[in-house]
């Protein structure tokens, strides 16, 4: 039983959630709930001496005032939310309204029905209710299927945040959201995943966690797990996750975690676009004649061209990424390898901390293994960095142009969920208005399950003949697109590495001045930008002119600090092959270290 579902005193609205299993393969259940309350007859303890002493005293029979929960659960591979909400809410209505429809035909119908395979799919059916349903399947398996989700995270957190929350699950911190409705935390949860396309979240992924497995956000490894707001005062406590209100729109980011941001200039497009999208009337604000409000109104497919404004924003980021790639064939199965240091070099982002963690993820790993070889089946994602990042390079500043492509890239991905536009007429029957509000229901009836197998095994007689649901994949060369070009101009880059430069200097002299509090503010940029050679280059040069006749003498603190520093260089030194530093820097770095006396307190 999940939390907020417990025993209650009026009667509640039928509810419905998924939620989201994963089994020791790493392949996903989607759980459809349907939950309605039912009135509980065995009553145990002090609930029941009341309800019947409060008789006595009145001598009537008094109705049920205790309701227990019940639900409906649908398990299945596929991810058809609406088509399962309907099914179970089918089953609800025959039972509340007593319909002449035996439940297990029903459930039997529906265990036996075959779904088509993706690419564009569709197929009507019908449970024997009186209902007309048509499941529809995506022309790509590889694209994910957001509905509305993805729009709705931005309207309930805004850009700022969700770019927050983008950057946090790319670089594997570990996000939690917390909400008092169970289906806006499964939305949140897909939307936040679905915007990594084309990368896949590899770590644990629950979007509604039972209340007895609340110690799981005590992992050490990063999630993305969703929370119900009952435990929002508990889950603050935590120091190492980045929590997100769905219902108040804020997100908490703890002191001790240094979110890496998206690079210039990608980062301020991604936001531009994202704001004239999300805020078509921002432009025309300031106008003095500006359009009616219903010029204005949002696009039903805003979902898909916020979708398409990350699409675009990959393709920009993996750029060139297949001229990085080596195929090595001297073990039994070709090894694809992903020369990232070459990449991050050519893309002039060495020092770069955000795309630094990405390639170095589990996530990139993944999409290495899947896209890596040059003969598979390919999807939108493999056309556009293919072939339009030099359009997206020219659309950089026009505004119009750039909202243009967006909306055709939303189209397409409008169109893979939604690939025959004229579906046929859909018809499944709802309960009564205010149904659950009766007084006498009985509870809801024992299934009998032999009669399900039975009804079941017959079904499956009938559709022997039916053709397989198998698609084959066409697969082509997978184009190599553009090559690897710097994201950021000769210009700009000069002026972040001057920047890192002084940042570090203005450390160095803080530490050896005592002053505490400027040194903790700029010692977390300093040991970033010491990521770069320049910087580890200045480190050496600044630590011997503080140093007089070979020696310095530190606090505590300063000391500390220092070695901070050092460890830090030392640290991307060994980690990357083409980064060192010559002899003679390195035999002066030593010579600082070990001129350095330590004074203890």
């Amino acid at each position: 039983m999940f939390y907020g579902q417990e025993y209650g005193l009026e009667r509640k609205q039928p509810t419905f959630f998924v939620v989201v299993l994963t089994d020791i393969d790493s392949d996903r259940h989607y759980c459809s709930c349907l939950t309605f309350y039912e009135a509980e007859i065995n009553l145990q303890g002090t609930k029941k001496e009341e309800i019947e002493g409060e008789a006595e005293v009145s001598g009537l029979i008094q109705p049920a005032e205790v309701f227990a929960p019940k639900s409906l659960v649908l398990v299945s591979r596929l991810y058809y939310p609406e088509i399962f909400r309907a099914c179970l809410g089918l089953i609800y209505t025959v039972y509340v309204d007593s319909l002449n429809v035996s439940l297990e035909s029903l459930i039997a119908n529906l265990c036996a029905c075959l779904v088509p395979a993706a690419g564009g799919s569709q197929k009507l059916f019908s449970l024997g209710a009186g209902d007309r349903q048509l499941i529809q399947t995506p022309l790509h398996d590889s694209l994910p299927v957001t509905g509305t989700s993805v729009a709705l995270l931005f309207q309930q957190l805004g850009i700022q945040n969700v770019l927050s929350l983008f950057c946090a699950v790319l670089t594997e911190n570990k996000v939690l959201f917390h909400s008092a409705s169970f289906q806006r935390l499964s939305d949140a949860c897909r939307a936040l995943e679905s915007l990594m396309f084309p990368l896949k979240y590899s770590y644990p992924y629950i979007p509604i966690l039972p209340a007895q497995l609340l110690e799981v956000l005590s992992s050490p490894t990063p999630f993305i797990i969703g929370v119900h707001s009952i435990f929002k005062t508990d889950i603050h406590e935590l120091l190492d996750v980045i929590i997100a209100d769905l219902d108040g729109g804020t997100i908490k980011i703890p002191e001790c975690i240094h979110l890496s941001s998206l690079p210039e200039p990608l980062l301020h497009q991604t936001q531009s676009a994202l704001s004239l999208i999300l805020h078509p009337d921002l432009e025309v604000a300031d106008h003095a004649f500006p359009p009616p409000r219903t010029a204005l109104s949002h696009s039903k497919m805003l979902d898909k061209e916020v979708r398409a404004v990350f699409l675009r924003l990959f393709a920009q980021l993996f750029q060139g990424y297949r001229s990085c790639l080596q195929l090595i064939r001297i073990h039994a199965e070709p090894v694809i390898h992903f020369h990232k240091t070459a990449f991050l070099g050519q893309r002039g982002l060495v020092e770069n901390d955000f795309l630094t963690k990405v390639l170095n993820g589990m996530a990139f790993a993944g999409f290495v293994s899947e896209r890596g070889p040059p003969y598979r089946s390919c999807d939108l994602f493999d056309e556009l960095v293919a072939f339009e990042v030099e359009r997206i390079k020219v659309e950089e500043n026009s505004p119009v142009k750039m909202i243009k492509h967006v909306r055709e890239l939303a189209e397409q991905l409008f169109k893979n969920e939604n690939p025959n536009p004229h579906m046929a007429f859909q018809k499944v029957p709802r309960p009564t208005e205010g149904s659950h509000l009766r007084v006498h229901i009985l509870p809801f009836p024992k299934i009998n399950e032999a009669r399900v197998q039975e009804l079941i095994q017959e079904n499956l007689a009938k559709n022997q003949n039916a053709p397989p649901a198998t698609r084959i994949e066409k697969k082509c060369v997978v184009p190599a697109g553009p090559p690897v070009v710097s994201i950021m101009d000769k210009v700009t880059t000069v002026f972040n590495s001057a920047q890192r430069l002084e940042v570090v200097r203005n450390c160095i002299s803080f530490i050896f001045e005592n002053k505490i509090l400027e040194t903790e503010k700029t010692l977390p940029a300093a040991l970033r930008a010491l990521k770069g050679k320049a910087a580890r280059q200045c480190l050496t040069d600044e630590l011997g002119l503080h140093v007089q006749q070979n020696r310095a003498i530190l606090d505590h603190q300063q000391f500390d600090y220092i070695i901070r520093m050092m460890n830090c260089t030392l640290q991307v030194i060994c980690s990357s092959f083409r980064l060192f530093l010559s002899f003679e820097n390195t035999f002066h770095f030593s010579r600082i270290f070990c001129n350095y006396q330590y004074i203890s307190s």
